[in-house]
């Protein structure tokens, strides 16, 4: 093999090509156990989704499960007791990324922002996030989320910024400019990527975040892959691709002292009407709280 490619194998990440699937699980686990920075949280449980009401019982459920593995949680909604998340975590001992939902719904988007500020004022948040990709999904414009972004930051003191697909950020400065801290999503997966080419493709949307970001902390606010629905281009769903994708992510982020939200703790059924059969397949955990990768 040629140092050049051996140089291309390394910033590829781990050499998965003698690892049989009882080693991938194996992998897995062990970086399981080491512990990850964070974890997109959802406490939907069977046959629930957004507008679904969450109970504090069950968001317990779901945090006692990932508890162990992980010292932060993102969360997304501010209403529908998913309010009720922050505190809870807290008294697990998590730290939080509080998120509110944005979208085209302005009385909505009225509780949602109230919430979160009083999440915030209740020391119950250590970050918190206004909005995810609503300008992706074009259904707010900047300026309106910026009204909502500099309303948060003048009503707390706890920093804020808004989450979306890492290219956002370099074709929107003034966003960028109004947020303490950015919170950039990279998906290889979503853009086609090969699975053996996926640790390079992420190491430079990350590095896009940061040049756009010009000395504010970048945060990958969500990364995943999932273990099955349709191929995406050149991206596959499956068992082997979602554990060589995490234990690669997992690796590569504590080397470099990245601050990550893997998505997700848990399947949920509902996105197949939004994003198709993949869309259900990002959990670590099946919808029932199961763990998808032990054997």
């Amino acid at each position: 093999m040629s140092l050049r490619s051996e140089y291309i194998m390394s910033l590829s990440g781990i050499n998965f090509s003698e690892n049989n699937k009882k080693d991938l699980i194996t992998l897995f686990n062990k970086y399981l156990k080491s512990g990850m920075h964070g974890l997109c949280f959802s406490a939907y449980g069977e046959n629930q989704g957004p507008g679904s009401l969450v109970t504090e019982k069950q968001i317990r459920q779901r945090i006692e499960i990932i508890r162990p593995y992980t010292e932060w949680i993102r969360t997304f909604s501010c209403t529908d007791g998913n309010e009720l998340i922050p505190k809870i975590a807290k008294e697990y001992g998590l730290k939080v990324m509080v998120g509110a939902w944005i979208s085209e719904h302005e009385e909505i988007n009225e509780e949602e922002v109230s919430n979160l500020i009083q999440i915030g004022r209740d020391n119950h948040a250590d970050l918190l996030a206004v909005g995810n990709e609503v300008l992706y999904r074009e259904e707010m414009g900047e300026k309106t989320l910026l009204d909502y972004i500099n309303r948060v930051k003048k009503s707390t003191n706890i920093p804020v910024g808004y989450a979306d697909a890492y290219y956002e950020f370099t074709d929107r400065p003034k966003i960028t400019e109004a947020c303490d801290v950015i919170y950039a999503n990279c998906y290889p997966f979503w853009e086609g990527c090969n699975i053996d080419y996926s640790l390079l493709y992420i190491k430079d949307m990350y590095n896009r975040a940061q040049k756009a970001a010009k000395g504010k902390k970048v945060i990958i606010a969500e990364t995943g892959w999932p273990n099955q629905g349709s191929t995406f281009e050149g991206s596959e769903p499956s068992f082997e691709n979602a554990l060589k994708y995490f234990v690669n992510i997992q690796n590569w982020v504590k080397e470099e002292n990245i601050e990550t939200f893997y998505f997700s703790g848990f399947d949920e059924l509902w996105k197949i009407q939004d994003e198709g059969d993949v869309g259900a397949y990002w959990g670590i955990w099946n919808e029932k709280g199961e763990p998808k990768y032990e054997k």
